[in-house]
């Protein structure tokens, strides 16, 4: 097939707090469409408050993909992502309705838009098991540093407190012999990508951070962990490494008090922002910006049928 005759899918992406998740809603509702989360975060059951999850009143306006698919200590891999969402964008094509992706997690998103072909071996729990060792040992912050050395550009693009894909990336290399940032193969994808880019001024951003984390805080994140916890899940689990989640299970076993807590909350969800900027720079020629302080959903919907994206009402 031509690729001028591919179905499109719309990508929506930015920063943490942008705004994703109103607007999405808005433009599925104008637009007939299905919302697919590119959000890491969002698939475990029982994690909501501190992933900013959308609600279940806001899921059922709109249908949501990929959202509560896992327990906490259950693992999705890249290519089970791409794998499970291309097969959710051809479904909801063939239902004559448009396929909405959304997320702040830019491998998730460009291996989606990108078409990744994502490296495979065999699994070898020796090595699993020794590298998980290694940084019980040293830390996963100078494993990180260790992946720095070996493979830079895979370290640039994967945040330093994700233990589990630094492991990932250094096992693909020992199981190989090639850096992991060389392996990144690209595939042609079955459908085009329209990128919806949202932006804001940095300060209200990191503002609107403040006031969202203070607001889980009074929703109930921190007894949200304690039934996790209680649950058994451990806070070694993957999915503990999430911004947030392991700053209060730090001061669950009494190793910092409340208040540092949440102000390494804000800082490091600062941080991550920040490294969102090198997945989704503002000089990316495939992706369209908006600002939303002029409420884009008018001008995003225009350009959709100007393009032909969207039929004409």
């Amino acid at each position: 097939m031509s690729k001028k005759n591919l179905p499109w899918v719309i990508m929506i992406l930015g920063a943490t707090a942008v705004g994703k998740t109103d607007l999405s809603i808005e433009l599925a509702e104008r637009i007939n469409g299905e919302i697919i989360s590119v959000d890491s975060r969002l698939f475990y059951r029982g994690m909501n408050i501190g992933t900013a999850k959308p609600s279940i009143e806001e899921r059922e306006c709109v249908p949501h993909h990929l959202i509560d698919i896992c327990d906490p200590n259950e693992h999705w891999s890249l290519s089970k992502l791409k794998v499970e969402a291309q097969r959710l964008i051809s479904d909801i094509q063939n239902r004559g309705k448009v396929p909405i992706c959304v997320g702040g997690t830019g491998q998730y998103i460009n291996a989606l838009t990108q078409g990744w072909v994502i490296p495979k071996i065999e699994e070898n729990p020796e090595l699993r098991s020794a590298l998980n060792s290694w940084a019980e040992e040293i830390g996963r912050t100078e494993l990180y540093r260790k992946l720095q050395m070996i493979d830079p550009i895979a370290a640039e693009k994967m945040e330093p407190n994700n233990l589990r894909r630094t492991i990932r990336a250094i096992e693909v290399i020992f199981s190989t012999g090639r850096l992991f940032s060389e392996q990144r193969k690209k595939e042609d994808l079955p459908y085009r990508v329209y990128q919806v880019g949202l932006q804001r001024d940095r300060s209200e951003i990191f503002e609107r951070l403040e006031k969202r984390v203070d607001l889980m805080m009074q929703q109930g994140f921190l007894q949200e962990v304690e039934q996790l916890l209680a649950k058994g899940y451990s806070r070694d689990t993957r999915a503990f490494s999430a911004i947030g989640y392991s700053q209060l299970t730090s001061y669950l076993s009494n190793e910092i008090d409340l208040e540092d807590a949440i102000d390494d909350i804000k800082r490091q969800t600062k941080k991550f922002v920040r490294r969102q900027n090198t997945w989704f720079k503002q000089t990316d020629p495939e992706i369209n910006w908006y600002q939303m302080n002029q409420n884009p959903l008018e001008s995003i919907i225009s350009d959709l049928i100007n393009l032909k994206i969207l039929p004409k009402s």
